[in-house]
């Protein structure tokens, strides 16, 4: 059985779009988030620059329904805002195959801690430990090398002041970036107090 929807009119200047939603199983119905995330799609006008206007009010909270708007299908709303200049899509662009490389290395960080996680279980004998161990520090100490060059590229970008779709993506990622670095931090602070266990429990058994 497919999944109910409604159907609304947006009309942007003298151009109206009609948008349907899907009507989710559990809640009050599409949110103005989905309404928003749809115009994205067909307008091409980021989130950011949206105002939308039901009946002369402004839908400012994302997360509230429609419903809670008093808008059902059928209804005809405004939306004022416009797409990204050629230039702005140009540097989104650009925060868009940044945010690719963080992924990428969040990915080789998560295989790491998860490789460590394994060690402290003791999935490996005691006298390969180390060496692992050393071997792990190395893969932290590159992908925070490689989040650090990632943060200088980020920091480089100037932005013009009314980029601000671009704006809140570079924030975002920055804000991205460093915790990954404060992960990378707790992981070798990790690796350094089970190589030092070791030791001392090596140094133990000489005795």
């Amino acid at each position: 059985m497919s999944q109910p929807t409604i159907t609304v009119t947006v009309a942007n200047g003298s151009i109206k779009h009609s948008i349907t939603l899907t009507v989710p199983d559990e809640g009050n119905g599409p949110t103005v988030k989905d309404l928003s995330d749809a115009l994205v799609q067909t307008t091409g006008v980021p989130a950011a620059s949206q105002k939308l206007i039901f009946k002369g009010k402004s839908l400012k909270d994302m997360e509230e329904s429609l419903s809670t708007y008093g808008i059902k299908g059928g209804c005809k709303l405004m939306m004022i805002g416009k797409r990204n200049s050629p230039e702005e899509e140009a540097e989104l662009k650009k925060l868009k195959d940044i945010e690719k490389s963080v992924e990428l290395t969040a990915k080789k960080l998560e295989k790491v801690d998860g490789e460590l996680t394994g060690l402290k279980n003791g999935f490996l004998a005691k006298d390969l430990q180390a060496e692992a161990l050393g071997k792990l520090d190395n893969r932290v100490k590159i992908a925070a090398e490689q989040f650090m060059k990632i943060l200088e590229q980020i920091d480089a970008m100037s932005l013009p002041e009314n980029f601000n779709d671009c704006k809140m993506k570079k924030k975002g990622l920055i804000k991205t970036v460093q915790d990954f670095l404060a992960q990378c931090d707790k992981i070798e602070a990790c690796i350094s107090d089970h190589l030092t266990k070791l030791q001392s429990k090596n140094l133990a058994l000489a005795d």
